[in-house]
């Protein structure tokens, strides 16, 4: 398989970690979001919203959006499940996961951040004022929903920790103060201990 990846993307964070929870094999193929790279034609044929990442797969098909390619692989690749078995537990660890990668990242990313200073002209303070009123909103909600101490919910590993580690590694890039979620920080100093969240770091 081959992940069409820019290293410091949060979605594409989440897949390495998946990738490598699952202890698959895959290649990188790089897509530098800096030169735009993702807007060009040749991307655009394989991913038309010219976002990362995409996956494409051994039979030639590709997967984009990182919570479509995360249940795909829990679906194919089974081994670790990182959802429950229960439904009910299935959908509190969906439910988290999205509050990630659904509400707390889209305002933060890379082309929302680089609108804020172009198109409409505002400072770089005003855009980390953005960036730590989404963030702190939507991890204050996040402290009270997980359970911890090391994972986001139950004891074992989840999907709620794959979207969790990349949003954390952004929180502290972004100089975000952590002090008022110490159940965040706990599970994420945890979790980033692990060989395969170590091995898809930026």
């Amino acid at each position: 398989m081959e992940l069409f990846d820019y290293i410091r993307s949060s979605a594409a964070f989440r897949v390495r970690i998946a990738l490598n929870l699952k202890k698959l094999d895959w290649e990188t193929v790089p897509v530098d979001l800096l030169q735009a790279e993702q807007r060009g034609e040749a991307y655009r044929a394989l991913n038309p919203q010219g976002l990362v990442p995409a996956l494409r797969l051994d039979s030639g098909e590709i997967i984009t959006q990182s919570l479509a390619i995360l249940e795909w692989l829990e679906e194919c690749h089974p081994e670790p499940a990182l959802l429950p078995a229960d439904a009910l537990a299935r959908a509190r660890v969906r439910s988290l996961m999205y509050a990630v990668a659904c509400d707390i990242h889209p305002l933060n990313n890379l082309r929302v951040l680089k609108y804020l200073i172009g198109e409409l002209g505002h400072s770089e303070e005003e855009k980390l004022a953005w960036y730590h009123h989404w963030l702190g909103l939507g991890f204050a909600a996040l402290e009270q929903q997980v359970q911890g101490p090391r994972y986001c919910h139950g004891d074992a590993l989840s999907l709620a920790d794959v979207c969790l580690v990349p949003q954390m590694f952004n929180a502290r890039r972004f100089e975000l103060d952590l002090a008022p979620y110490p159940r965040l920080v706990a599970i994420s100093q945890h979790l980033e201990s692990l060989d395969a969240f170590v091995r898809a770091a930026p």
